[in-house]
């Protein structure tokens, strides 16, 4: 197991942030229980599957028969 991380913030000997390095083992996103990932090809993105509640590995960010997409880029 990795030491913890301390680090002092301001003028005053006192632990701001621990950290600890714990379960920082490598993890694939097909290995998440909520990613479908199967048959991976390049250009493919998450999209997320309300009816099975599970992110999607498409080369469609709008799969099926509603082929809609709204970006909204926020107000300037």
């Amino acid at each position: 197991m990795a030491p913890d991380i301390k680090v002092r913030v301001g003028q005053k000997n006192a632990v701001k942030v621990i950290s600890s390095l714990a379960g920082a083992q490598g993890l694939s996103l097909a290995e998440l229980s909520d990613v479908n990932a199967s048959n991976l090809l390049n250009g493919m993105v998450l999209v997320y599957n309300g009816a099975t509640k599970k992110w999607d590995a498409t080369l469609s960010l709008t799969p099926g028969t509603e082929q809609n997409l709204d970006i909204n880029g926020g107000n300037f």
